[in-house]
């Protein structure tokens, strides 16, 4: 039987990849639920986990940490199964302010978001495949827990449209209308379209193309893509199937239904307000409330939907909300697809952390009259939810947390690099050479010195965002070309600064968190850790490897640890690196092999925006 999932690659697993690709195919097929690929960094996890997805042949959900390594996974994937369905998922906002209320100062702070069209298509491309086809590989953040509309909803939704069709061009123009698209005269965006006589113009949300529907008399004569840009038509179609433009899509009779929920459930809150003698937050609520409801009933949307996604679900009070996990296929009762946690050590406390952090800035809204309490349920899944919606697992790490030591059923580890590339020897310098009257700084900027002059990278990493671009400004001044890299910046940007870095067009990144986990920038042969002996979450043990290892890509890779004591974390991070190193040395030795450089394509990581 031929396999849905078809993996294209110039190379053949080498050095423990085979026996870690054999390893985790068994444990798929004994049924583990749990198992650990422990890998060091350069050693080629995600080519390893993409011959366990093409031999376990079903739809896989791979999730990230943050959006920088999701983008370069997605990309990797993209490369390994050109001719499957790899999709990109994370949030859509650029810019995210949640609604809050501050009590002490009387503040209510609305929610305000950016939301990145771009991102949204894709988000938008991934469901519409999952409820499409098998041979889909999502690739996501932890936004992939948070409430997500009803599948079920979203599938009834689309129109199907076939050449010969019978339809009335009044009909078509309601049917689009009624699943949220918008009517324009204009330009068409994504999530319009435009009628001109009997020719229909449509543009989905999840594709930059645009479909072009003729009518004649009653009945469809023409369906073709045409280019947004020229006009040309680009191919002749026999059928389109168009999604909804949102994931919260409902029908005439459930917001009817909600709207008389929503009503009972104010009514019983506004009685416990007056009860209480909490009149100001009786009438605050009684407002929004009826303006919400009267938005929906026009509508069928309102500013803020989501809040009210227990009713317009159906849900119980307490019931877990539909995600994009929800999307994913089931079979004889059990999630029918593969999980995927990449730097599971930080993805698993993220996803375990969302639930109350949620949780607590909305119970003070409620308490106040900002919000019914049915808002709580518009919510990340908890925990225990997620594991129930998701089947086997394999975590990717090169240094597991707790949770996958306690519950992996197996650990493979993956310690010899297939380039024969080892564990850089690790230094120790100062923070303060008070004899020399010479900083970590002065320091640094010798060594970046060195490294531009030769044409190489060097990453540096700081413990605030501050420090970052305080660094990144000062090293700029004094005639060097940097950058920095944190969680402030935008997505898309955040892509192009690493693609740029790798380019050189600048020597040198400075960064947090962003610079640990996961990135693949094989020009860098430097690794500087300032102040690594202030002990604590980015200077634990955990931290320090995953920091070390973006050196470790590099023949020439070098690591500097500014410190002026050797902290616990310093010396356990040093310990394990050794004992990698001694093995990686002895395997090379045996087996006579040369270390060379990971050679890595400079390429987008996502794909390019059409407008």
């Amino acid at each position: 039987m031929t396999k849905i999932f078809q993996l294209k690659s110039d190379f053949q697993p080498a050095g423990d990849q085979p026996e870690a690709i054999k390893k985790l195919i068994s444990g798929l097929s004994q049924d583990f639920r749990y198992q650990t690929l422990l890998g060091v960094t350069g050693s080629g996890k995600t080519f390893t986990v993409a011959n366990v997805i093409q031999e376990y042949d079903k739809p896989t959900l791979v999730i990230a940490p943050n959006k920088a390594l999701a983008a370069q996974l997605y990309r990797e994937y993209k490369n390994f199964f050109p001719d499957n369905a790899v999709h990109y998922f994370v949030s859509y906002y650029d810019y995210y302010q949640p609604e809050a209320y501050l009590p002490i100062t009387d503040t209510y702070i609305d929610k305000e978001a950016m939301i990145n069209q771009e991102i949204d298509r894709l988000r938008h491309a991934a469901t519409s495949s999952l409820v499409s086809r098998r041979d889909v590989i999502i690739v996501a953040s932890v936004s992939c827990i948070y409430n997500l509309g009803v599948p079920s909803s979203y599938l009834e939704a689309k129109l199907v449209l076939d050449k010969g069709k019978p339809m009335v061009r009044a009909d078509l123009i309601k049917q689009l209308i009624k699943i949220q698209f918008e009517r324009t005269s204009g330009d068409i965006e994504r999530g319009q379209f435009r009628v001109r006589g009997d020719v229909f113009e449509i543009r989905p949300k999840s594709e930059n193309v645009i479909y072009r529907l003729e009518l004649n008399g009653q009945e469809i004569s023409d369906l073709t893509i045409i280019d947004n840009a020229t006009k040309n038509i680009v191919e002749n179609l026999e059928e389109i199937v168009i999604f909804p433009p949102k994931h919260f899509v409902s029908t005439a009779p459930q917001i009817e239904a909600a709207i008389k929920n929503i009503q009972s459930e104010l009514k019983d809150r506004l009685a416990y307000f007056k009860k209480e003698g909490l009149l100001l937050e009786a009438e605050r609520l009684e407002r929004r409330t009826k303006y919400d409801v009267e938005m929906l009933r026009t509508l069928g949307y309102c500013h803020g939907i989501e809040n009210y996604s227990r009713h317009l679900t159906g849900k119980l009070a307490g019931e877990a909300p539909d995600a994009l996990l929800a999307y994913f296929p089931w079979k004889d009762g059990k999630p029918d697809f593969l999980t995927v946690i990449d730097e599971s050590h930080i993805a698993v406390p993220q996803i375990r952390g969302m639930y109350n952090g949620d949780q607590a800035r909305k119970k003070t809204l409620i308490q106040y009259g900002w919000r019914l309490p049915s808002a709580l349920d518009n919510r990340p899944l908890k925990f225990p939810e997620f594991e129930a919606r998701v089947g086997q697992m394999i975590f990717t790490t090169a240094t597991p947390g707790d949770f996958e030591k306690q519950h992996s059923e197996q650990i493979a580890e993956q310690v010899i690099r297939p380039t024969g590339l080892v564990d850089p020897e690790i230094e120790i310098r100062p923070v303060f050479n008070k004899e020399e009257n010479y900083s970590q700084i002065n320091d640094v900027m010798a060594e970046i010195k060195k490294i531009a002059a030769l044409g190489e990278r060097a990453i540096i990493n700081t413990l605030t965002k501050r420090q970052a671009e305080d660094l990144n400004t000062y090293l700029n001044a004094q005639g060097n070309k940097a950058n920095y890299l944190h969680s402030d910046i935008k997505t898309f940007e955040r892509t192009e600064i690493l693609k740029n870095f790798r380019e050189g067009k600048f020597d040198v990144l400075i960064g947090v968190n962003l610079l640990r986990e996961g990135l693949d920038l094989p020009e860098v042969t430097l690794v500087a850790i300032l102040d690594a002996d202030r002990e604590g979450f980015l200077r634990s043990e955990t931290s320090l490897m995953q920091i070390m290892g973006r050196a470790a890509r590099n023949v020439k890779g070098k690591i500097i640890l500014y410190a002026d004591k050797k902290t616990d974390s310093m010396k356990r991070a040093i310990k394990e690196a050794e004992r990698r190193r001694v093995k990686q040395l002895a395997y090379n030795e045996k087996y006579h092999i040369t270390p060379v450089n990971i050679e890595k394509k400079i390429e987008d990581f996502l794909d390019a925006a059409v407008k």
